[in-house]
């Protein structure tokens, strides 16, 4: 099969998920080298059917929500299966933009390794946690991976943890190699970013001034008091509500790359102005994006 790189998404993040194509296909020197696909959370009925059902993260339970912002994290895992456990492919999120070439990844030496990717940042990367929001994996070394199998394992009665199944700590780490941190740039743009992640998503540059539609990943802990807080606050009054607003990205380059993608996305008609605008009539794109674009 041809390499593929695999975007997963849902419907509030469909338009980081088509401007991140684009990027793919804008910045390679032979996009007809590879393929690119959407997963899509709606077209895996299994998601649907856990819908409200109990599955552990972090060591505790909580409601498993199909209509939450990161929905399609567990999607991460179903490539192996959609290209037959055969040839190579990338799975990355919806919130990644592509400045040099994916060609180069795809084609990179694994030397042996099923999974290449990078280490989470901060004391998640310290305690040995992968950020599998982009990986190349070698297919035919991944067929353990059974996405319905697995996803289910998480719900009650819960057989693995959502944060070790997506951290990669269920893997032989072994199997897993390093590439370099400007494959999966965390918020940061410069001269060696080859994929900008806008990773926080408080502050993704399309969504400013948006109520909050995520529940903040938190563990038990006394202190800061700001866990209390939001335990109290989705007891009384439920996942969303109060839970503010998405804050401005705090690099003004990185929201005017993102805008200059979608101002191309317009031009070239990848998307219609029409798109955009029922994107932001659902509330999954800011007010003023057609401002910001210039439509």
């Amino acid at each position: 099969m041809k390499p593929t790189v695999f975007i997963h998404t849902n419907h509030k993040q469909m338009l980081g998920a088509l401007v991140s194509r684009y990027s793919l296909q804008k910045n390679s020197a032979d996009a007809d080298a590879f393929d690119v696909r959407f997963i899509e959370v709606k077209d895996f009925p299994v998601m649907a059917e856990h819908e409200g059902r109990r599955y552990l993260r972090d060591g505790e339970m909580r409601p498993w929500l199909n209509d939450d912002l990161q929905s399609f994290t567990p999607l991460r895992f179903a490539p192996p299966q959609l290209m037959n456990y055969e040839g190579r492919a990338i799975v990355m999120d919806p919130d990644i933009f592509a400045v040099g070439d994916i060609l180069e990844l795809l084609q990179r030496d694994m030397q042996g390794a099923a999974i290449l990717c990078r280490p989470k940042s901060g004391n998640k990367g310290r305690k040995g946690a992968y950020a599998s929001s982009v990986m190349l994996l070698d297919c035919a070394k991944l067929t353990h991976w059974d996405f319905e199998r697995d996803f289910t394992a998480m719900f009650e009665p819960a057989q693995r943890d959502y944060m070790d199944w997506i951290s990669l700590k269920l893997e032989d780490p072994a199997t897993i190699g390093l590439f370099e941190s400007h494959w999966n740039d965390f918020d940061h743009l410069d001269g060696n970013t080859k994929l900008l992640h806008n990773t926080k998503r408080k502050t993704q540059p399309w969504k400013t001034g948006l109520p909050i539609d995520y529940r903040p990943a938190d563990t038990f802990q006394l202190f800061p008091p700001r866990h209390w807080l939001r335990r109290a606050r989705r007891a009384l009054f439920g996942d969303y509500k109060f839970a503010g607003t998405y804050a401005a990205h705090p690099d003004p380059a990185q929201e005017a790359f993102f805008f200059g993608l979608v101002r191309e996305c317009i031009e070239k008609g990848v998307i219609s102005e029409g798109q955009l605008r029922d994107e932001i009539r659902q509330g999954h794109v800011r007010g003023d994006a057609l401002e910001l674009v210039g439509a």
